[in-house]
């Protein structure tokens, strides 16, 4: 399964600080449609994704009914990303 869509980079200060992108609700519901086949255990699911030119190999977790896409500090970097930017993101998944 290929998706592409629009997001808001946020940020979580929990003890494991990081950065992340809700998946919007559609497109997380086409996700828990085929979860179960994909996922490696405790829903999370591994996908590659892209932002711009930047490309990484990540893992989806679900939280509050959608899945969310963490942004490695490299990616945010090269693309000059920071909390609040609006992204295009492009994810690849199974």
């Amino acid at each position: 399964m290929e998706l592409e869509f629009k997001g808001e980079i946020w940020f979580w200060k929990g003890p494991a600080p990081w950065y992340f992108v809700t998946i919007p609700a559609a497109e997380s519901e086409n996700i828990k449609a085929i979860a179960k086949h994909v996922t490696y255990g405790w829903g999370v699911i591994p996908v590659n994704a892209k932002i711009g030119n930047s490309g990484w190999t990540t893992s989806l977790f679900p939280k509050d009914d959608r899945y969310i896409v963490p942004i490695k500090t490299v990616v945010r970097k090269a693309e000059q990303l920071d909390v609040g930017d609006q992204v295009t993101i492009r994810l690849v998944i199974g």
